[in-house]
């Protein structure tokens, strides 16, 4: 059982500032708040984008990325080559004459899906939206920006990164709990270069968690994001009663621990490869002397030594 010992502000020391933060390269972000979004294709590995954003039409030719690279000192992330001025340089009835592929799509279901293709090559193109700035702590939007819709583009061959994620309780049973990790082609997915939980390569990657039908209210609500750690690309999170500096009034902002019946945690993918989301029924509160609540939890240790195991912040809540 992880020890009672540990204050509240040690279980929140890896909350990080994502709100309004810069995301890293990944499922490339495209655009926000884009409608009637198309996606066709070349052959020579190339994807057009065609949206409408509140101000006017818009048109994206990207190429020259696919995949992920394992994280390597020196040796950036793979990333698209954007072009938005493509229409204007060569019309867009002339441009989208040569883009009429978009192959029936068989791969894996995406989270968040607004357009599929499969390409004459085998691989994947995905476009998919979600709201990635929502405030923590089930807090309500204040700002511009924060509950918009991000467009993230991906393109990838063979298997997505892995999202795992378990349920647990923390602290003596006092605390709701959630920990896992993210995997891609076996290997750990961390960044190498990060300031306050905001990653600043092209590795390193927050994963943003809602929590459903909380004391937040009823609905999917944002709880908070973190970092994936290094470099085992685990994570762990408590539910605690907390004081968000991210959010107005810090430091007499309390907000209620938002353990939920539910929880959803979507990640951008690593590299372009497609955003991933897991989500789970939530735990009842422990029991203590309850003898199926205990084998849970020892079996749910044993499992978090391993899947943290390297890893220097969280064994320490253990």
């Amino acid at each position: 059982m992880r020890s009672a010992g540990r204050s509240v502000l040690a279980a929140g020391v890896l909350l990080c500032s994502a709100v309004l933060a810069p995301t890293a390269p990944g499922s490339q972000l495209l655009d926000r708040d884009a409608t009637s979004v198309r996606l066709a294709l070349d052959g020579r590995g190339r994807a057009l984008v065609t949206y409408r954003t509140p101000a006017r039409e818009r048109v994206v030719l990207a190429w020259g990325a696919a995949n992920a690279l394992p994280t390597t000192s020196g040796l950036p992330q793979v990333k698209f080559h954007l072009d938005y001025g493509a229409a204007a340089r060569y019309g867009k009835r002339r441009l989208r004459r040569g883009f009429g592929i978009c192959r029936h799509y068989d791969g894996p279901p995406l989270p968040w899906s607004v357009a599929t293709c499969k390409a004459p090559d085998g691989s994947y193109w995905g476009l998919q939206s979600w709201q990635r700035l929502l405030p923590h702590r089930g807090f309500p939007a204040w700002l511009p920006g924060q509950a918009t819709w991000e467009l993230h583009l991906s393109h990838w061959t063979g298997e997505r990164a892995r999202l795992d994620v378990w349920t647990d309780w923390a602290f003596s049973g006092e605390a709701h709990d959630l920990f896992g990790r993210l995997t891609y082609a076996g290997q750990p997915v961390y960044g190498l270069l990060d300031r306050d939980g905001v990653p600043l390569d092209g590795y390193g990657r927050n994963l943003y968690i809602d929590t459903f039908n909380s004391v937040y209210g009823a609905g999917w609500k944002r709880e908070t994001s973190i970092l994936f750690r290094r470099p085992t690309g685990s994570f762990c999170y408590s539910f605690w009663p907390t004081r968000d500096h991210t959010l107005p009034g810090f430091p007499e902002n309390l907000r209620p621990a938002g353990k939920g019946e539910r929880y959803r945690i979507t990640v951008i993918g690593p590299g372009v490869t497609p955003d991933v989301m897991w989500e789970g029924t939530g735990l009842h509160d422990f029991r203590p002397g309850n003898a199926e609540d205990a084998l849970y939890e020892a079996r749910m240790n044993s499992l978090f030594e391993q899947v943290t195991a390297g890893d220097r912040f969280c064994p320490t809540q253990h």
